[in-house]
């Protein structure tokens, strides 16, 4: 408690309820501005640090654990699955194995209403889950499979939000990036992540796939009946030399985690070798493009591990203010208990989606919320509560008309498609996904049968 005299009256007040919540808004604030993330939380840590042993709230000695904190990010063996992902993804992408594999699936698809929508949910399925990154597959399905689906007659507003909707997939379907993130911030098992969102992230999947056929049959004007080709059969062995490899590679992956044989780290460095392998294959494999995978690999690596050591620093003082604690004291006291939590948690995640990154709400929001969920769902429950943010940021990167997916489209879509017509096209998917989620939410064996199925 610290007492101010002031015009003849002393006013006493305690100062971690000015510190905790000052230090949270003064984040947000730095964030708005639109300065680097990892910059602006190691900033905010320093100056509330300084101002916390100022008055007392910090003792020095507290912050010098600091670099054991950042050593232990480095030792942290699980951590290596992110370039090693991100490597596989971006080698699919820059050898030309993913435009090819498009290509093939609206070959094969394109004999029935609405096969191009379709291919792109697949594909788009696919292509999340390697890169795991959202802004990276939506801007590369944009560019490869928005000017086919508008050449072939499909309406911009079932294009485009067929594309943005299948790229966010990549948040709940393994193996993705997003998910090894989260499983290191709440202290689980990333396999174990892996096969519980495994069934969800497929009825994802299979509601967008459905929702885009019978759409088509519904409205025909929507997604015109392309002229039906007959394959050959060496034009179909052709097109499934094309479709079986990526397609195995991804499994291979999961496989050697589901059964115990690799774990998520080297895993992703067997697909990342996978992936060298296929590109020099298809003839896609060269210097420039290893050196451009490699720069790709490195610039979204090392932005992850700054925005982690900053996240890093912004936790420990936020906790020797006691931030913490009142965090947990006014999760712990909501109205409704276990549902007043998961309510209020998802909506303050789902806001946080329309201004930051994936990354930046794993890094600050999962740590704060984390020792209340302990306590009111349980460590068991940790597991079907990753998979429930994994699917609610999927839906507020889609969400008009703050979704990031939204505004990586509009950066690659022509200029004749307005925005009104990419929010219009998201709003049905929207929908799917929040239906998704409500039954994610109620029934959480969609998320613990297959991990229980494992342990047993």
């Amino acid at each position: 408690m610290i007492e101010i005299e002031l015009l003849g009256y002393v006013i006493s007040f305690d100062p971690t309820l000015v510190l905790a919540p000052g230090m949270f808004i003064a984040l947000v604030g730095v964030l708005l501005s639109g300065y680097p993330v990892a910059f602006c939380l190691g900033g905010v840590a320093v100056f509330f640090a300084v101002l916390g042993i100022a008055l007392g709230e910090i003792d020095p000695n507290f912050v010098s654990a600091l670099p054991q904190r950042i050593l232990g990010i480095m030792a942290n063996f699980t951590l290596l699955a992110i370039p090693a992902f991100i490597f596989m993804g971006a080698m699919l992408e820059a050898s030309g194995i993913a435009e090819r594999l498009l290509e093939s699936m609206g070959q094969l698809l394109g004999r029935i209403r609405g096969g191009l929508a379709l291919a792109v949910v697949i594909v788009g399925s696919l292509l999340a889950a390697t890169t795991g990154v959202v802004a990276a597959t939506v801007t590369t399905m944009g560019l490869i499979s928005l000017p086919a689906m508008l050449r072939a007659g499909y309406k911009p507003s079932l294009a485009t939000g067929v594309i943005a909707a299948s790229g966010t997939l990549g948040q709940i379907i393994p193996p993705s990036i997003v998910l090894v993130v989260l499983g290191d911030q709440l202290g689980i098992s990333v396999g174990d992540l892996f096969l519980g969102s495994l069934l969800p992230g497929i009825l994802m999947a299979s509601t967008f796939a459905i929702y885009v056929v019978v759409i088509s049959f519904l409205k025909p004007e929507l997604a015109p009946e392309v002229q039906s080709i007959d394959l050959k059969p060496i034009q179909l062995i052709k097109l499934l030399r094309v479709i079986a490899p990526p397609i195995g590679l991804i499994f291979l992956v999961l496989g050697s985690i589901f059964f115990g044989i690799a774990t998520p780290t080297e895993a992703g460095t067997l697909g990342a070798i996978g992936a060298m392998g296929l590109a020099s294959i298809h003839k896609g494999f060269s210097r420039q493009t290893l050196s451009k995978v490699c720069d790709d690999t490195l610039r979204t690596t090392s932005m992850v591990m700054a925005i982690l050591v900053g996240s890093t620093a912004f936790s420990l003082v936020f906790r020797g203010i006691g931030g913490d604690e009142l965090i947990a004291s006014i999760l712990l006291n909501l109205p409704g208990g276990k549902i007043g939590f998961i309510a209020f948690s998802m909506l303050i995640i789902f806001i946080l989606g329309f201004f930051i990154d994936f990354f930046e709400i794993a890094f600050i929001a999962v740590p704060l919320l984390l020792p209340a969920a302990r306590e009111l769902l349980g460590n068991d429950a940790l597991l079907w509560l990753g998979v429930v943010i994994g699917a609610n940021l999927q839906t507020s990167f889609l969400t008009p008309p703050f979704g990031f997916a939204l505004f990586y489209l509009r950066g690659v879509a022509p200029k004749t498609i307005s925005t009104k017509e990419i929010y219009m096209g998201a709003i049905p998917f929207v929908i799917l996904q929040v239906l998704v989620l409500i039954l994610i939410i109620t029934v959480p064996a969609l998320v613990n049968w297959l991990p229980r199925l494992a342990w047993i």
